[in-house]
């Protein structure tokens, strides 16, 4: 068993916390081993003063990580699955999906509901399918883009730079700030990102021993819940910053699944359900994404692109 393992993770708290809880576990699990963390940063972390689905939403904050992984600096890379890309390099692969927490969207606000917010209020947001999702329902809300680490968003929001700001409950409830939570939205709402919640584990293919060693992390229900959802994700060739929600349920084993593309400007939402068989998980996915697309999610997407 190696007495080591590099480990590459993105700098923000956030990050370092999930790159620790898995540092933890590896080490809780196999004694005398020692996992060193080197923090890198990435295309997503430079870029702050432009929305992610202008500068090519795919990539963006695992890139370096996998290019110094093909340099054999890191043996394994901890992401936010909502961050990962379907394509990996050839060399690469991403056995373990760790137990999901709370996939929800979280409303952050000085003590007003969604349902309460004044006319007008300002939402911070990076995120499309967030700010799609708002606005079909709300569509006298102004979208503030908001970008930054946690720490910096809970500073803007003191500073009222706007009413509300809407997180991934998940991650505000791993720093341990789920006091600030005002309210976690339903899934009606805001359908959650795909992978949203879950941590992902990549590593190269060829280094049997410590894919080995992480496959005790993996969680079986999580894993194929987030397979369907990136089956889907890979079918409309979205990336993690554009206006595509999917989230699946497993009930013993059986899979639902709901899915919805829209517009920017909320005035499309385009929906669909899939259920079956959890062994047929990507199938499940490939279908919700193909019903999606012949309403015309593909003209939807090619706008957000550009194209």
């Amino acid at each position: 068993m190696k007495s080591k393992i590099m480990l590459g993770t993105r700098g923000s708290k956030l990050a370092v916390w999930q790159a620790e809880w898995v540092k933890a576990r590896l080490e809780g699990i196999y004694k005398g081993l020692t996992v060193e963390l080197l923090k890198i940063k990435t295309t997503g972390d430079k870029i702050l003063d432009v929305p992610l689905a202008k500068v090519g939403g795919k990539g963006l904050f695992v890139k370096e990580i996998e290019e110094a992984m093909l340099r054999g600096e890191i043996d394994i890379a901890v992401h936010s699955m909502k961050d990962v890309p379907v394509a990996f390099p050839p060399e690469l692969h991403l056995p373990v999906i760790c137990e999901r927490e709370d996939p929800r969207d979280a409303l952050i606000s000085n003590g007003v509901k969604f349902a309460d917010l004044p006319h007008g209020a300002k939402i911070g947001t990076s995120s499309l399918r967030r700010s799609c999702q708002l606005l079909s329902i709300r569509p006298d809300l102004r979208i503030v883009q908001l970008r930054g680490n946690l720490e910096t968003r809970f500073r803007k929001l003191g500073e009222k730079e706007f009413d509300a700001m809407i997180l991934a409950a998940a991650g505000v409830k791993r720093l341990g700030w789920q006091e600030r939570i005002t309210e976690c939205i339903s899934a009606e709402i805001s359908l959650p990102a795909i992978g949203q919640g879950a941590i992902g584990i990549e590593c190269r293919k060829d280094d049997a021993e410590t894919n080995k060693m992480i496959a005790a992390l993996n969680h079986d229900e999580t894993s194929i819940c987030v397979t369907a959802e990136r089956a889907c994700l890979a079918k409309l060739e979205g990336g993690c910053q554009v206006p595509i929600a999917a989230h699946a349920v497993l009930d013993g084993a059986h899979l639902k699944m709901r899915g919805l593309v829209g517009s920017v400007d909320g005035k499309i939402i385009l929906r669909s359900e899939a259920e079956g068989s959890a062994a047929d998980a990507g199938a499940i996915g490939l279908r919700l994404a193909e019903d999606l697309l012949s309403k015309g999610a593909d003209r939807i997407l090619a706008e957000v692109y550009g194209k």
